[in-house]
Parts: C-alpha cells; sequence; structure tokens
C-alpha cells in the first residue's frame, strides 16, 4: 500500500509538472505532488529525499501565488 501510495506521489508530480503551462492551477497541484511525494519518502525514511521534495512543494506554492497574483483581473 505504501509502494501504491508513493507512486501516485509521483505520477501527480509528473502529470501536473507536464500541464503546468496550461493552467497555474497544475503548479498548485505539482506543489501537492511534491508535499505528497515529501511524506511518502519521511515514511520510508529517506530523509534526504523529504527535505528536497518539501523544499520543492514551498519553491512550487510561490510560484503558484505569483502566477495566480499576475493572472488575476486588477479592479480599479
Amino acid at each position: 500500500m505504501l509502494t501504491l501510495f508513493g507512486s501516485l506521489a509521483v505520477a501527480i508530480m509528473f502529470v501536473s509538472y507536464w500541464l503546468e503551462r496550461r493552467s497555474k492551477w497544475m503548479v498548485l497541484v505539482f506543489a501537492l505532488g511534491c508535499a505528497l511525494t515529501a511524506a511518502y519518502s519521511g515514511l520510508v525514511s529517506a530523509y534526504p529525499v523529504t527535505i528536497i521534495e518539501g523544499l520543492w512543494a514551498l519553491v512550487a506554492l510561490r510560484r503558484f501565488m505569483k502566477r495566480h497574483r499576475d493572472e488575476s483581473p486588477v479592479l480599479e
């Protein structure tokens, strides 16, 4: 079951990264996939991967927030 969780997390990362240009929401899904992969690697005691994936999740979340702000309509 744990292997299935890890495989699903990485698949979410892969597909959302591939579709990232189509929607800002794919960037957010990528951040979620990174967080899930970090959780999986923590569960299997692969702590260096946990740290790297956690950082990727933060970077992707920051990219989503910037893109969301840039693409939001300005109300004046």
